[in-house]
């Protein structure tokens, strides 16, 4: 899936003087390697949730599985607007990443396949996946397989402190 650039801004307002944005690609690649990753989703009575998760970067756009009994998935039936956060819980240091979007079901045999060799890559042969009716079979059931589209997404620095935006293009 290929995708333009976004259009990246530094709001100076909340950073120290001369701070530069942050650049894409130097995002998603901390976003591909967080280990973990917290996606927060709304209930269908409008309630937030929010879980931590593993998550993969592939093709431009963070991924996700859940149980398809989860309430994850429930809320994802109801709403498919989300947003996937992770980053370093420290005051000084690192970069906290937020990413807006839209989770789109992925069922495509190759792009599961694709997305279920790159759990296995990251996370060892613990998180090895087959695949089973448009999702991956695993010892709790069917999990569903989710790309999140990101609309928009930040990026907090804490050395030094800035905040990078980038908004992308309608898919």
């Amino acid at each position: 899936m290929q995708r333009t650039e976004p259009d990246t801004t530094i709001d100076h307002r909340y950073g120290d003087p001369g701070a530069a944005a942050t650049p894409w690609a130097d995002a998603q690649e901390r976003f591909a390697a967080a280990e973990l990753a917290w996606l927060s989703t709304v209930r269908p009575d409008g309630r937030p949730h929010v879980t931590p998760l593993l998550s993969v970067w592939l093709d431009g756009a963070p991924h996700i599985c859940t149980g398809e009994d989860e309430r994850k998935a429930h809320n994802l039936a109801a709403n498919p607007h989300v947003v996937l956060t992770t980053g370093a819980n420290a005051l000084h240091g690192g970069l906290d990443l937020v990413v807006e979007g839209r989770a789109e079901r992925v069922t495509d045999p190759d792009r599961l396949q694709a997305l279920a060799d790159a759990w296995e890559k990251k996370y060892g042969s613990e998180w090895h996946f087959d695949l089973r009716d448009g999702g991956f079979a695993g010892g709790n059931g069917l999990a569903l397989v989710y790309r999140i589209e990101p609309t928009t997404a930040f990026g907090f620095g804490k050395a030094p402190y800035s905040q990078t935006r980038w908004r992308f293009p309608e898919a």
